[in-house]
C-alpha cells in the first residue's frame, strides 16, 4: 500500500510518498529527490524498494510537494538550501523524525539515498543524524558544510559518481574524501569512468549540459546500493 503523507516542519506542510512492503514492520529507506522536487522518478524508486522487503519514503525538501518545470525554477528552489545548509539539515531531519515514528517502520533501521541534489541531502543527513544506518548518493554534490566538520558520522556511506560529471569536480572529491577520513566514517566512493551527471535517469539526454543516461552505470550503481542495504539491515 502506498500513499501521500503530509508532515509539518516549523509550520510548513511537506508532502512525502510512503510505499509499504508486505511486512508489517520493516526497515525504511528515505529517498531524496533531485533539484526538480518530489516527482514520479523518486516515487517509482520507492515502489521498487518495497519489492526488496523495505518500506520507503520519498521526502519533500521544498514544501507542499512543489515540482519545478524549468532549469530556472529548479535552481531557484534548490539554491536557497545550498546557501543555508542548516535549513537543509532541518528539513531532512524533520522527514527522518516523521518516518522514525511511523508504526510500520523499524525505528532503528533507517537509511537514505538520493539523486543529484538529493545525494547531497542524503550525505547531510548522515552528517547530522547519529541514528542513521546508511546514506547513499547517486551522482550527488559531495562537499560538506563548514559547520559539520566536527560531527561524527555513524552511517555507512556510499557515493556513486560519474567521472565525466561536470557538476562535481575533483575539488569536491578531494574534500569529501578528506572529510570522511577525518570523521573515521565507513565510506566508499565508486567512480564510473564513462558516466556523466544524472546517469541513472533514462530521460537524461543533454551531454552539452553534462547530463546523460548510462545503462551500465545505472544497473551497477543500483546493485551496489542494494548490496549495502543488505549489509546494514
Amino acid at each position: 500500500m502506498s500513499k501521500e503523507h503530509s508532515y509539518e516542519i516549523d509550520g510548513v506542510n511537506y508532502k512525502g510518498y510512503f510505499a509499504e512492503t508486505d511486512s508489517e514492520l520493516a526497515p525504511c529507506v528515505l529517498i531524496a529527490h533531485t533539484w526538480a522536487g518530489r516527482d514520479n522518478f523518486v516515487d517509482e524508486k520507492a515502489e521498487e524498494l518495497t519489492k526488496l522487503g523495505y518500506h520507503s519514503f520519498a521526502l519533500d525538501m521544498y514544501g507542499e510537494g512543489k515540482i519545478g518545470t524549468s532549469v530556472e525554477e529548479n535552481s531557484s528552489m534548490m539554491q536557497p538550501l545550498l546557501d543555508d545548509r542548516d535549513e537543509l539539515a532541518k528539513r531532512v531531519l524533520g522527514a527522518f523524525e516523521y518516518v522514525k515514528n511511523l508504526q510500520q517502520v523499524q525505528s532503528d533501521s533507517i537509511a537514505i539515498m538520493g539523486y543529484c541534489f538529493g545525494g547531497l541531502v542524503s550525505l547531510d543527513l548522515a552528517r547530522n543524524c547519529s541514528d542513521l544506518k546508511g546514506a547513499v548518493s547517486f551522482h550527488g554534490f559531495l562537499s560538506g558544510p563548514e559547520e559539520s566538520k566536527g560531527n561524527k558520522i555513524n552511517a555507512k556511506i556510499l557515493a556513486l559518481h560519474g567521472l565525466k560529471d561536470p557538476m562535481v569536480g575533483q575539488d569536491q572529491i578531494d574534500s569529501f574524501s578528506q572529510e570522511m577520513t577525518e570523521k573515521n566514517a565507513d565510506w566508499q566512493l565508486h567512480v564510473f569512468g564513462n558516466a556523466m551527471h544524472a546517469f541513472t535517469n533514462p530521460e537524461a539526454n543533454d551531454p552539452d549540459f553534462g547530463t546523460l543516461y548510462d545503462k551500465d552505470a545505472d544497473n551497477r550503481s543500483w546493485k551496489m546500493f542494494t548490496d549495502l542495504l543488505k549489509e546494514i539491515f
